[in-house]
């Protein structure tokens, strides 16, 4: 068991954050103190492989979506593993100390991703292994350094993952329409520590030295800046498109890679079949709707029809009850929704994130039907 969840107050998470602090009692509050850079996030649930060896980087360049040939000692990138059909397999948190690529994953995407990367191996020089028990996971929105956090640096770098998500990466596409994307404000880093000092960390937290927030905290506020994640908005049919991953994750010119034709297909002359939309839910019943549970739009004179459902959940502490949810390509952008959860029936505003005219960017001329007469 973590020691963070023996600090006072501390309830364990549930689904994908089991085994970490949801919170300490007062998870509001908390949002307020990450946001602030005060506080701390345990996520040492969350898993570390590691790939030390010369070939390392264009070998992850040529299986994955994003371009890491270049990836500088200390630089942050995150990458996206697809099936052939271009559809999400696993999403990669990378960071280069300038000898070993690191790469963080949810804790159960560890040992299938593991396992195909040493299938992929061949005669290069790389040499994929599980860290997880050497090191753990800590989010902050502050610095590490000012906030004493005992980062890890076996090759001379410190291994503190910069979350990209705050602007469109090169060889991106955003397809938000939002002239002040949320993402803008999103700070997140995550730092490994050696798992040995996390109890140093967790003790320090006791004595008052340094604040901690659950992941309900971190939730909220990733949440609020349309930030996907894969434990969350990620399902079988999912595709980058559909959750405006291309931001950050895909780089569209670098070449080829496992999916990639469909990333450029869908990308140039094709619409993604569903899109992440931020509901704003009406919190008069004080119901928050968990994942999966289903969106409705309303007909007049019929019976509502299911559009999608929820992927993630919060209070947040300035907009409310909120809800990151994947619908219908087709649902008009201006549709009052409704959630349900519990038997009870949520109203829900939705705020565009990936807009119905997504895709299909390339500018393609318009040939002219045959037989016609041109001049």
């Amino acid at each position: 068991m973590t020691e963070f969840l023996t600090l006072p107050g501390a309830v364990s998470g549930e689904g994908p954050d089991a085994g970490v602090a949801a919170h300490y009692g007062n998870p509001v509050l908390e949002q307020r103190a990450l946001e602030s850079g005060r506080a701390v996030v345990d996520l040492s649930h969350r898993a570390v492989l590691a790939i030390p060896g010369e070939d390392r980087l264009t070998w992850l360049d040529s299986l994955t979506s994003q371009s890491l040939r270049g990836l500088a000692p200390g630089e942050s990138a995150e990458t996206l593993l697809l099936d052939p059909n271009g559809r999400l397999e696993h999403a990669v948190r990378v960071l280069d100390d300038g000898e070993t690529a690191w790469l963080l994953v949810e804790r159960d995407q560890a040992e299938q991703l593991l396992a195909w990367l040493s299938r992929m191996r061949f005669m290069l020089r790389v040499e994929p292994q599980d860290r997880t028990g050497d090191y753990a996971t800590i989010a902050t929105f502050g610095d590490p350094a000012a906030l004493g956090l005992p980062v890890a640096a076996p090759n001379g770098v410190l291994l503190a993952w910069r979350d990209p998500w705050s602007a469109v990466r090169p060889g991106g596409h955003q397809y938000s329409h939002a002239d002040d994307h949320p993402g803008a404000q999103w700070r997140e880093t995550e730092v490994l520590v050696p798992r040995a000092e996390l109890a140093s960390v967790a003790d320090r937290v006791a004595a008052g030295e340094l604040a901690a927030a659950g992941t309900l905290a971190l939730e909220a506020l990733r949440i609020a800046a349309w930030r996907p994640r894969f434990g969350a908005e990620v399902d079988e049919r999912s595709i980058p498109h559909e959750l405006d991953w291309l931001r950050t994750a895909v780089h569209l010119t670098k070449g080829c890679y496992r999916g990639q034709e469909t990333v450029a297909k869908v990308h140039n002359l094709g619409k993604p079949p569903r899109r992440l939309v931020l509901l704003h839910l009406d919190g008069s019943d004080a119901v928050l709707p968990g994942p999966g549970a289903p969106v409705l739009a309303p007909r007049e004179g019929e019976e509502p029809v299911a559009v999608g459902s929820v992927t993630s959940s919060a209070l947040h502490h300035e907009l409310g009850p909120v809800a990151l949810a994947v619908i219908k390509r087709s649902v008009a952008p201006d549709a009052q929704l409704l959630v349900i959860a519990d038997d009870v029936t949520i109203a829900a505003a939705q705020e565009v994130i990936v807009p119905p005219d997504a895709g299909a960017v390339a500018n393609v001329p318009r040939l002219p039907r045959l037989g016609r007469v041109t001049r």
